[in-house]
């Protein structure tokens, strides 16, 4: 099992280790809520080393990603990052990611811990025949995620740019503190605004230990993953292996946004086909009516007891203290304020089909 850098520095603050897509990671500090809300209405720091990284250069860079993602890499600015997906021959999900553009010729791409391997060789196959050079610089990398409302203020005190002049999905790589080189840009999973920090793996305790420092102000506090994942489902934002897998077409995940068939890209065939023709099923929000906690692969039934669906993702929201999650249901059940009844423990729970986010930030 692998440690990121900072694994000594999560010991020392008494974290609840667990193992996660390969790595050794805290789940959480002083717990799930508290974290939670302290992300919400303060700022706290994740350990996302686990991440991949990899970079791309050539000239034919753009090319490759045309190929390989549903979104628009055209439409991607110097300095600017894009949300997308990774797809196969058959139009599902490799892979989500993130693809940061440094110009024409240069990106960084990175992707889920749990398919580094997978989305490497994938990545490589294809590139074969447009000669880029590729570098996984997973393994020496850390990243830090510096999340929730008071980061920017935090983040001014440590570094000489405007803070608030960098919009979101944008980065730049820069100096921090004493640290030359660091990547920062406006991206997270949690919804509360923030801040991503790429770094080497050999200054990921020693920017830690400077974030806090300058935090004690902030009251800024460590934060596992448990309430990471809490976070990003209150905005709605897939999991991958929970919402999207290889089998999943991103129509039917609600990914249309993401996915531009005004170019040619792997998988496009079933993809558009999905557009025209419709889907089986569609990933919905639902908001529980009674009380319950959803939780992934219950199932999802009907109002005579058929089951129309199963759970991907689910939690009791710290924020609207009512249960929450995401599914996958028959397309006639997708359409909002369909009830539904979620399986909890021998019962049929009310819940409501509604619109994510479900908690406005």
């Amino acid at each position: 099992m692998k440690k990121t850098n900072l694994y000594t520095v999560h010991k020392e603050n008494n974290a609840k280790i667990i193992p996660f897509s390969g790595f050794l990671m805290p789940v959480q500090y002083e717990g799930v809520n508290a974290e939670h809300l302290h992300v919400r209405n303060s700022v706290g720091l994740f350990d996302v080393s686990h991440m991949g990284e990899f970079f791309l250069k050539g000239e034919r860079a753009s090319e490759l990603l045309q190929l390989l993602c549903s979104n628009d890499i055209s439409e991607i600015s110097d300095g600017k990052a894009q949300y997308s997906c990774l797809i196969n021959n058959n139009g599902g999900i490799i892979d989500d990611l993130i693809i940061y553009k440094f110009n024409n010729n240069e990106f960084m791409l990175v992707v889920n811990a749990g398919n580094i391997e997978k989305d490497w060789n994938w990545i490589c196959l294809h590139n074969e025949k447009f000669g880029n050079k590729l570098e996984n610089r997973s393994e020496k990398m850390s990243l830090l995620a510096l999340q929730g409302p008071k980061s920017y203020d935090l983040l001014q005190r440590i570094v000489d740019f405007d803070v608030r002049s960098l919009k979101n999905y944008s980065f730049l790589k820069t100096d921090f503190d004493i640290f030359s080189g660091v990547i920062i840009s406006t991206t997270g999973y949690t919804g509360s605004g923030g801040f991503e920090i790429y770094c080497e793996n050999k200054d990921a305790v020693a920017i830690w230990k400077t974030l806090f420092k300058y935090g004690e102000q902030f009251d800024l506090k460590p934060i596992g993953l448990a309430a990471r994942d809490t976070l990003r489902l209150e905005m709605g934002y897939c999991l991958y292996g929970n919402d999207i897998n290889e089998n999943t077409n991103p129509i039917e995940a609600g990914l249309n946004w993401v996915t531009k068939i005004n170019k040619d890209f792997i998988g496009k065939k079933n993809i558009v086909n999905a557009i025209e023709n419709g889907c089986e099923k569609k990933l919905v929000g639902f908001k529980l009516i009674e009380r319950g906690i959803p939780r992934n692969d219950y199932i999802i039934f009907d109002g005579n007891d058929i089951e129309i669906g199963v759970v991907t993702s689910g939690t009791m929201s710290p924020i609207l203290k009512e249960g929450i999650g995401l599914g996958y249901v028959s397309f006639e059940y997708s359409k909002l304020n369909s009830i539904i009844f979620i399986g909890i423990r021998n019962k049929k729970i009310m819940a409501k089909v509604i619109n994510t986010p479900f908690v406005k930030i």
